[in-house]
């Protein structure tokens, strides 16, 4: 009797909602209900006495306990934890998208039998860590992550397989470059592709992650909430219940404005009773920039990957913000193409994700199938060394963002010093030339030097990339038998210890405790990345006097984004993007004791770079012992910063 292959599904985990799909009989990819009826689940999660409740029974609750809710979790995935304690008590981001992804588990068995198997979509702009802590949030949930794919190339396979089945869609017919345009409750990606009848190339991506339908919402909440102080000298914004129930408010009326051309809204605070009336043109002026942003990154990916709007021979809508007249008409106006309907902005992207999940298991039986997907790279990878000219931190990318998977790249450094005895080579991933913004991946260390080694010794780097986001790094010293060789799995993410301890919480019911009463997670080192998109701090060991002095000189501020897409500036005191600039002068290393320090850090370096990825966050550990590079910052460096709205906002300015 042949066994019955278990299925395996494709998950859409949304900031907002989520959806969950799988491939029927026939190979058609098919939406499953959640036990409440609905096809989208929304992405919010209620902390009850009894157990964590998920979906639309948590949104109803939010107004009156937000203090037990957890919502946009997705746009803290990969930092240390959810922007505000629920219930007294601090969780990863990655626990509250397990415990969403064991909702959407439990309601694809009722329908398929046990589930383990599943392909979980990220945003195509989203950085290494953060897609490894969604795959941290899909182990915690009992899944098996067969992969972690982009959203837009999801959607772009679902209309590719949507055409086969729809009677009234002819199949691609010849190479097609399409412009997948997802705008999803929290994010937003632009991605640029080739399609075939059975392939799907990526050329381009670029995107922005803390921009999406809630940025919208957000703009109504505001200017009602203004409304209302200027009638009656009171903010609800004050009321966390009160500021819950005019949230919702606020996205009923953007779902009401994408329909019709005004609405009548009411708020509630205090006794005070306020009426509004918004028209969709008074919307589209308070949000008019938000639309312009989006239009900003495609321009720019455009230009990156030399093509232009007239290369583009269909656009794709994904994502429910899409349905907004403002975004079509804009996207319509500038690209002169009628944008494509023809799928679902909410389902697409988890049917490409079932449809993915069927090709890697296929692929994993060696069974032999016509589909194929390639994707690139959406930030830069290189390799953090010091400017040999200035002594100051210097960026050398080996693999330039969107170069096509699986990728290399290599590039030449130097020793600084004579009589060297360890390198570290730290990889880095996006930021500018400077290295600010940029997501430390790891670090590969070349240790146990030969004596008498000369300054200026040739070192080479080379990078290896695979589309699973594994990065080997081969580091070795020409014309010797010296080298070190790291390889990493998806950087960062959650310890080991850390996934035991919340693995069983979650499976003991995730009652939440209070900080004071409840038995912590293992601690992990104290330089744990804090901010997704910051670098840990590296002690640059014996940088020198011109260290010293370029330091003194160099000074930047940095604009943060919140949790709600605020791009105001960082309060005093709030964690900055990038390096602590101040670490690179040795001035505070204790006298007398170097010697010994020194033989401890070649000692950790050496177990660092064994370790690979068990030791990825805690590369503060080693020293970045002089690897120089002798390119120097152009102004076309000083002007490029790969990162979250970096672009846009030099641009406005």
């Amino acid at each position: 009797m042949t066994q019955k292959k278990k299925p395996a599904v494709g998950i859409d985990l949304g900031t907002t909602h989520s959806v969950v799909a799988y491939l029927d009989s026939e190979g058609r990819p098919t939406t499953i209900h959640n036990s409440e009826g609905g096809i989208t689940t929304p992405s919010v999660v209620f902390f009850d006495e009894t157990g964590p409740v998920v979906g639309k029974e948590a949104s109803r609750t939010a107004a009156f306990e937000p203090d037990m809710i957890a919502q946009f979790a997705k746009r803290d995935i990969g930092a240390a934890a959810y922007q505000k304690q629920v219930g007294g008590m601090e969780l990863p981001p990655e626990v509250i998208e397990a415990i969403i992804l064991r909702k959407l588990k439990e309601d694809a068995e009722l329908i398929l039998g046990e589930v383990e198997d599943v392909v979980i979509t990220v945003p195509a702009y989203f950085n290494e860590p953060r897609r490894k802590a969604t795959q941290d949030a899909g182990e915690l949930a009992g899944l098996n992550v067969l992969d972690i794919i982009n959203e837009p190339t999801a959607a772009a396979i679902a209309y590719g397989v949507h055409q086969k089945f729809s009677p009234s869609d002819e199949p691609i017919d010849g190479k097609e470059t399409v412009l997948v345009y997802d705008l999803g409750g929290g994010t937003f990606d632009a991605t640029l592709m080739e399609l075939t009848s059975s392939q799907y190339t990526a050329i381009a991506t670029a995107g922005d992650v803390h921009l999406g339908g809630i940025d919208w919402d957000n703009r109504i909440f505001e200017f009602v909430a203004e409304q209302f102080i200027e009638n009656f000298q009171t903010d609800p914004r004050e009321d966390d219940s009160a500021a819950e129930r005019l949230r919702q408010s606020a996205e009923v009326a953007k779902m009401a404005l994408t329909a019709r051309s005004a609405y009548k809204m009411h708020c509630e605070y205090e006794g005070n009773r306020l009426r509004l009336d918004i028209t969709r043109e008074q919307f589209q002026e308070l949000t008019q920039d938000l639309v312009e942003r989006t239009l900003f990154t495609i321009r720019r990916m455009l230009k990156e990957a030399s093509r232009t709007w007239d290369d583009i021979t269909r656009i794709l809508l994904v994502g429910g913000s899409t349905r907004m007249p403002m975004v079509i008409e804009a996207l319509e106006s500038e690209s002169g193409v009628v944008v494509t309907r023809s799928i679902s902005p909410d389902e697409a992207v988890a049917h490409g994700a079932a449809v993915y999940a069927n090709l890697v298991l296929s692929q994993q039986r060696g069974e032999p199938t016509d589909l194929v997907v390639k994707n690139v790279n959406s930030h830069d990878l290189g390799v953090l060394a010091v400017e040999s000219s200035t002594g100051m931190p210097r960026r050398k990318i080996l693999i330039p963002k969107n170069s096509p998977l699986p990728a290399m790249g290599s590039g030449g450094f130097k020793t600084r010093d004579e009589n060297q005895k360890t390198i570290a080579v730290n990889v880095i991933e996006g930021g500018d030339a400077s290295g600010r913004n940029a997501t430390k991946i790891g670090a590969c260390v070349v240790s146990n030097l030969p004596e008498g080694l000369p300054a200026k010794t040739a070192v080479e780097v080379q990078f290896q990339y695979l589309e699973n986001g594994r990065l080997t790094v081969d580091a070795k010293i020409p014309n010797t038998e010296i080298q070190a060789t790291l390889e990493i799995e998806r950087a960062a993410g959650l310890s080991e210890e850390k996934m035991e301890y919340w693995e069983k919480w979650i499976a003991e019911g995730a009652i939440l405790t209070p900080m004071a009463d409840v038995e912590l997670a293992p601690e992990e080192d104290s330089d744990e990345v804090n901010e997704v998109d910051e670098i840990e701090e590296i002690d640059w060991e014996d940088a020198g006097e011109e260290v010293d002095e370029a330091v003194e000189e160099f000074d930047f501020e940095e604009d943060s984004t919140d949790s709600t897409g605020s791009t105001e500036p960082s309060a005093e005191g709030a964690p900055e993007s990038g390096f602590d600039f101040s670490d690179f002068s040795p001035e505070g290393e204790a006298q007398g004791e170097k010697q010994d320090q020194d033989d401890q850090d070649i000692e950790e370096s050496e177990f660092f770079a064994a370790e690979g990825t068990e030791g990825t966050n805690d590369s503060s550990e080693v020293a970045l012992d002089g690897l120089v590079t002798e390119d120097s910052e152009s102004q076309q460096d000083v002007e490029t910063d790969d990162s979250d709205l970096a672009n846009f906002l030099n641009d406005l300015e």
